[in-house]
């Protein structure tokens, strides 16, 4: 009996990780780097660099536009969108606030940044009206959080002190996120935490984290939550993409603590991770340079599903497809149901 049921406990444990991909597919190919993404109309919009924006469409591959915003050969990093405009920050000093409307694709800036130091790692849209942003510290290492609201882009006056070479990663726009009571952002450098802005009280709190970190190449990468309480961060070394200690965590009280999982036994540097929509938090996929994977018991253990490589940001279609983004292509992933 004590067999058979470890045998039916294995099968499970098989079962779990049964998750195949049925189809994967090149819609985009092109002399770009991409690490911010939308789904939006039935399209991929994309930002990337040499100042390219475009879409593809994604029941007709061959219906894409792809234009420069500007003449200058800007890097974008983040892409964001409201019910009528996409957004987009260059990186780099000056930092210019791109507002691309939906239906002409013309575009303006709509804000600059003109400190030496600006350098905008993630762009959020909580809703229709309320968006947020963060770039690299200025001198006084003070957190620095743009606010956009009523339709006006503005610095969010706060009192956060910074850790020193504590920074952040403009590595696929998801080190940032937010529900209707929290917007988190995931910092990484020499100190990796999290810092929570409750919308109620305007008050920023600040959580220290187990992530690696002490390194300017280490810490947490992309954050996504599915409540107030449930949330993943993944991340690692840039310069070690093997290296796979302590670069996943979870938590369950909204950013406050942090448990460690899967270390030593995941695929490594990780840039995007995102949970799967309809599972509560179970399912989730993730991608770093060298490999997509995926958890199905809530980020506990993961699975390499494939060794695709140079992709540095997903983003769900539907609960069984996925949309990939990185050096030169993007790529549309189909699961087995």
């Amino acid at each position: 009996m004590k067999k058979l049921i470890l045998i039916v406990f294995s099968f499970l444990g098989i079962f779990t990780f049964s998750q195949q991909i049925e189809s994967f597919e090149t819609i985009l190919n092109d002399k770009i780097s991409i690490r911010a993404l939308e789904v939006d109309g039935g399209k991929v919009w994309y930002s990337g660099t040499d100042s390219k924006f475009g879409f593809v469409d994604l029941k007709n591959v061959k219906n894409q536009k792809q234009i420069r915003l500007s003449e200058k050969k800007l890097q974008f990093r983040t892409l964001a969108q409201d019910k009528n405009s996409f957004y987009a920050i260059n990186i780099e000093s000056p930092a210019y606030f791109f507002k691309i409307d939906k239906e002409s694709l013309k575009s303006e800036t709509v804000f600059t940044d003109t400190a030496k130091t600006a350098f905008y790692d993630a762009l959020h849209f909580v809703n229709d009206k309320l968006a947020y942003t963060f770039s690299d510290a200025d001198k006084d290492n003070m957190l620095k959080l743009a606010v956009y609201r009523d339709g006006q882009w503005g610095m969010f006056k706060n009192k956060v002190q910074l850790n020193s070479g504590e920074a952040a990663f403009a590595a696929s726009n998801t080190n940032i996120a937010s529900t209707k009571k929290y917007l988190w952002v995931a910092t990484g450098g020499k100190s990796s935490r999290i810092l929570r802005l409750n919308f109620k009280t305007e008050k920023i709190e600040t959580f220290n984290t187990p992530f690696i970190q002490g390194e300017y190449s280490q810490g947490m990468y992309s954050i996504d939550f599915y409540d107030d309480r449930f949330g993943v961060a993944v991340g690692g070394d840039y310069t070690k993409q093997d290296a796979n200690i302590n670069n996943i965590a979870t938590t369950n009280d909204g950013g406050e603590s942090w448990q460690i999982q899967a270390s030593g036994q995941n695929a490594g540097y990780t840039t995007c991770v995102k949970i799967k929509p309809g599972s509560k938090g179970k399912e989730m996929i993730s991608v770093g340079d060298q490999h997509i994977s995926y958890s199905s018991d809530f980020g506990k253990t993961w699975k390499k599903i494939s060794d695709e490589k140079g992709f540095f940001v997903c983003s769900w279609i539907n609960v069984n497809t996925v949309v990939f983004a990185g050096k030169d292509r993007i790529s549309v992933m189909k699961l087995k149901s």
